[in-house]
């Protein structure tokens, strides 16, 4: 259809934007998270619980900020998540420079998950209004991508600036990259408050204008099951990198290895050249072709870490580990988005984000643990069963139903495609694009 054919377009100066913005906003926390554990324990010579509560802690109230985030998206204040979360997030990096005490830096740590929680939930969901329905893969896969890179880069900056620099640089620089987000956001937030109205009214209906299951004659969102399984499927997957994020430099320690926080540059490569293929295999095959093959390649690349006493092993782990994460991250992202209607967008990019922040937390304190029994190199091994279980419960779920394609809501995209063409689009599936 020619009214189709035209709004196409993905690489947007809003959507550029908003990669850079959620880019900075994982870069400056990612940059912290990797190197404060050492911090803590050099600082007030904390022991191994201690230091766990402060990634425990930060996922619990960055969790909860989601919450109340994920309301206030649907009624449309998603300019005071953005300016709010950024400025609490802000505050509470600043204030790193006065924490005299572990009580004090984990209050700073509680607070600054708040602001990052409600930041965060914001800049997905307005990305996912943005792109073209027929382009839901490849373009939140590449936005995706932005999360990803940050996760991987931030903790080999962090690392490098605690070692040689001090803290206290790499306090001001976390604090320098959140403020560069606030005028980048700028232009973003003057247009899409004026959209938000608009999107509101055909969220609350369906194809056929009757009230949607969703709003409900209240205006009242309710909670989507459609959500668990990819829900719990991106916490297993959050806790094998949350053995990676919080060990891996003293994993590096216990195998003599020079430098272990270059196993993060090495992932993003990877994630970089797979990124792309993977979002473009989404939109025409489904998740299945993803998330299978990069759950084996994730196991894979866990094996080979456990074994690795050299840099090129520890290269080809991460590499491994990289291709099966950046293809599956986005892939559970675009399918939680896919199954909600434009009005559950920000509850869908809040219970990602949760997941991905409880896996990681969950990571941090089970694996730690194993570790503590055993040592990091069988930690990592014990941590491939995560990926079996995702597998098993993927698979099953998969027979169960009968099928492995997922059902996208009729409510497609408020911005690309309209309710009567939402049918049409439903029955062709997947198809190529230019």
């Amino acid at each position: 259809m020619k009214e189709q054919s035209a709004p196409v377009r993905l690489w947007t100066t809003d959507f550029i934007l908003l990669m850079l913005c959620n880019f900075l906003l994982f870069l400056q926390l990612h940059m912290i998270v990797s190197p404060l554990p050492s911090y803590v324990q050099d600082r007030f010579h904390a022991n191994a619980f201690q230091v766990s509560l402060f990634t425990c802690l930060f996922a619990l109230s960055a969790i909860a900020a989601r919450l109340y985030s994920a309301k206030a998206l649907e009624k449309g204040l998603r300019n005071a998540m953005i300016y709010i979360g950024l400025s609490v997030a802000l505050l509470a990096t600043l204030g790193y420079y006065f924490a005299a005490g572990i009580a004090v830096l984990l209050l700073l740590r509680m607070l600054f998950g708040v602001g990052f929680g409600m930041s965060s939930t914001a800049f997905p969901t307005m990305a996912s209004d943005i792109v073209p329905v027929k382009r839901m893969g490849e373009g939140m896969g590449y936005f995706g991508l932005s999360t990803s890179l940050a996760m991987s880069m931030g903790p080999i900056i962090g690392v490098t600036l605690l070692q040689g620099a001090g803290f206290v640089t790499l306090m001001v620089c976390t604090a320098a990259v959140i403020a560069v987000i606030y005028p980048l956001s700028y232009s973003l937030t003057r247009k899409k408050a004026a959209q938000s109205q608009q999107a509101a009214e055909p969220a609350a209906v369906t194809v056929s204008g009757a009230p949607s299951a969703a709003s409900g004659a209240t205006g009242k969102t309710t909670f989507n099951r459609k959500l668990i399984l990819p829900s719990i499927l991106n916490g297993l997957l959050s806790i094998t990198y949350g053995g990676l994020v919080g060990f891996i430099v003293l994993f590096g320690k216990e195998a003599h290895l020079a430098n272990p926080a270059l196993f993060f540059l090495f992932n993003a490569m990877a994630v970089l050249l797979v990124r792309p293929f993977a979002g473009r295999i989404y939109d025409s095959k489904g998740p299945k072709a993803l998330l299978i093959p990069g759950a084996v390649c994730i196991a894979v690349g866990l094996v080979i870490l456990s074994t690795a006493s050299t840099m090129p092993v520890l290269f080809a782990a991460a590499f491994m580990y990289g291709i099966g994460y950046g293809s599956m991250q986005s892939s559970l992202q675009t399918w939680m988005i896919q199954v909600v209607s434009p009005a559950q967008r920000g509850m869908a990019n809040g219970m990602f984000l949760n997941t991905l922040d409880l896996g990681i937390a969950t990571g941090a304190l089970l694996l730690g643990s194993i570790a503590s029994l055993t040592s990091y190199t069988e930690m990592y091994r014990y941590s491939v069963l995560f990926m079996v279980l995702f597998l098993l419960i993927y698979l099953i779920q998969g027979k169960r139903s009968g099928s492995f394609q997922i059902q996208t809501h009729p409510l497609l995209s408020h911005t690309h495609i309209t309710a009567s063409d939402a049918s049409e689009t439903n029955a062709s599936g997947s198809e190529n694009r230019k």
